[in-house]
């Protein structure tokens, strides 16, 4: 099939930073695409040749976006599996398919998975609803400290908590969840895997996560991760491993423990380009982006190895703002050499919002590390008022 400079229409479900970066490369290729998301203010709705705002999580508005596409990709999960079933038997093709984000939507269902197939993972309990857990704990089912895990639609540290006691208990959601055992591992670690339409697959270098202490969310990504080179070919055995039971199509972050043992588990995957390979843009041959749409296409994949070490910097609004954003020390931050700034297109800030990103290069990974902390310490995503 023509896809370059023809009537041939990608369909992107979700309009926010990751469909944004990836219609970078639609447009180096001239491929056509439609973006359906539910806010008007996407940051994707500018660089689409089409652009549909509406419900992700509704049937309707989802068959009827997708029911003339060619193909049908996201950038984000929480979508309606049974429209993208049905347009599946209607002809369209969609990647990931339906049966693996079915699979990998609800994170108990994913935990079953990585059991049943052998897969290295945490230990766990699955609750209909949290309000299960205390009698659990009464009786001996599972014991303190456990990280409590909602179900469905978590993200960005949302959804995710360590429950120390019986008091931490009470503020949680009673909500389908799981209970998994608190490893104490020595760091935490993520590998892209590219596999396209016809089964061939690429892992992209293992990256090493920082995480926030309060919120949650990755602060940094360092690529190559600082490991032990036998803990990084066991990282990508695994992640491998993943994909090919999976049998997905498209990109596979696979986010892992590397436990104090040198052990490898899997702690849970994203069927998209990922926050973990943002580095990919400026730091490898073939960016993250760029090798999603290979996959999809079924195009032969793309270089993953590096250029250049590289660190990846969240920038996401600080605490005490909301309101319209201003990014305060981006200019100084772009006095320092191998940095590049990604600002996302929100307007609007709040508390740990993902706003933007910045990427270090050098050919030293300490070095890029130290520039990294630089970078943190000089910017800052406010507004111009306070949370009263």
């Amino acid at each position: 099939m023509e896809y370059f400079s023809t009537d041939f229409t990608l369909g992107i479900l979700g309009g926010g930073q990751l469909g944004k970066m990836l219609l970078y490369e639609t447009r180096k290729w001239d491929i056509r695409t439609r973006v359906l998301d539910p806010s008007p203010e996407a940051p994707a709705r500018l660089a689409c040749n089409e652009f549909v705002q509406g419900d992700l999580m509704d049937y309707q508005t989802v068959f009827d976006f997708a029911k003339d596409l060619d193909l049908l990709t996201i950038e984000i999960e929480n979508v309606n599996v049974e429209a993208l079933e049905d347009l599946e038997k209607k002809g369209v093709r969609v990647y990931p398919s339906s049966e693996t984000l079915k699979t990998i939507q609800n994170k108990g269902r994913q935990k079953l998975f990585y059991r049943d197939s052998g897969i290295p993972t945490a230990g766990f309990s699955r609750f209909a609803y949290t309000s299960e857990i205390q009698d659990s704990v009464e009786n001996g089912g599972i014991t303190f400290p456990f990280v409590w895990k909602s179900a469905r639609f978590g993200y960005d540290g949302q959804g995710v908590k360590i429950v120390r006691n019986r008091e931490d208990l009470t503020s949680l959601a009673n909500v389908e969840c799981i209970a998994e055992e608190l490893i104490p591992f020595e760091n935490e670690l993520a590998v892209v895997v590219a596999r396209n339409s016809e089964g061939e697959t690429r892992t992209y270098p293992v990256v090493e996560m920082e995480f926030h202490p309060e919120a949650n969310q990755v602060e940094y990504v360092l690529c190559p991760a600082r490991i032990p080179e036998e803990v990084g070919l066991r990282a990508q055995e695994v992640a491998l491993m993943v994909s090919q039971k999976l049998g997905h199509v498209g990109l596979l972050a696979v986010e892992l423990f590397r436990t104090r043992e040198d052990t490898i588990l899997v702690n849970e995957v994203a069927p998209r380009p990922h926050n973990s390979g943002h580095y990919s843009i400026e730091g490898s041959y073939t960016n993250q982006f760029e090798q999603h749409l290979r996959a999809i296409l079924g195009l032969p994949l793309g270089r993953t190895d590096s250029k250049v070490s590289a660190v990846m910097v969240n920038l996401v609004g600080a605490e005490g703002f909301e309101g319209q954003v201003h990014y305060r020390g981006l200019e100084d931050i772009l006095k320092l050499p191998g940095v590049t700034p990604h600002i996302y297109g929100k307007k609007q800030t709040r508390p740990f919002r993902k706003m933007g990103h910045v990427t270090i290069v050098d050919p030293n990974i300490d070095m890029a590390r130290d520039r990294a902390k630089l970078v943190k310490e000089n910017i800052a995503v406010v507004s111009k008022h306070k949370i009263s």
